[in-house]
């Protein structure tokens, strides 16, 4: 038995038993049902949310990832592939991932969180909370080195770094068009933001 709730632009599924659900029983499941096309599901919490793709979003989504191609191969840039993250049932498909080098898969053949040395997420107005909260939380627990969050409907973006003890030590945000300087961290490059378009 689920629960289906649709609230600002998303859907939200809770899974009967969920806490007795593995994550890959739980995406075994979300494999049975019918995703519209056009959105992009993960796991937060334990809980399916399912957010609609904007224009807006994957032109914000393919600024970053272009840029980031200026270092890493195409093969260690990741857009909407399951990632588990630790906590409780965190299988997220995060907008962007970049992979340090020697990045391999586990026995089960996806890319490992130990990995990431990067994520950036492009809030979607009905998901913000996750990106702001559990993920941030995820994140930080697993020393994800930079996470950026870029919010088109506030036109900033917010950059955190030095994770430590499962907070990130060193956070700053700023407005569109301002660059996201992260030649200090395991990125080693700067992202402009003076394409970006706010909603």
């Amino acid at each position: 038995m689920m629960t289906i709730e649709l609230t600002d632009n998303r859907i939200e599924i809770e899974m009967a038993d969920s806490d007795e659900l593995s994550l890959d029983e739980m995406f075994d499941q979300l494999e049975q049902m019918p995703v519209p096309e056009g959105w992009k599901a993960e796991i937060v919490e334990g809980a399916v949310v399912m957010s609609p793709q904007r224009d807006n979003h994957w032109d914000i989504i393919l600024g970053i990832v272009e840029q980031l191609r200026t270092k890493y191969p195409r093969k260690r840039i990741k857009s909407d592939v399951r990632f588990d993250f630790p906590g409780g049932l965190n299988g997220f498909a995060c907008d962007v991932v970049a992979l340090r080098d020697g990045a391999e898969k586990d026995d089960k053949g996806r890319w490992r969180y130990q990995d990431v040395e990067f994520v950036a997420e492009v809030i979607s107005r009905g998901t913000s909370h996750n990106d702001y909260g559990p993920k941030l939380d995820a994140y930080a627990v697993a020393e994800v080195p930079v996470y950026l969050i870029v919010d088109p409907y506030s036109g900033r973006w917010h950059r955190y770094a030095l994770p430590k003890d499962g907070k990130y030590q060193d956070y700053l945000t700023l407005d569109f068009g301002a660059p996201v300087d992260l030649t200090g961290t395991a990125v080693g490059l700067t992202l402009e933001t003076s394409d970006f378009d706010r909603r």
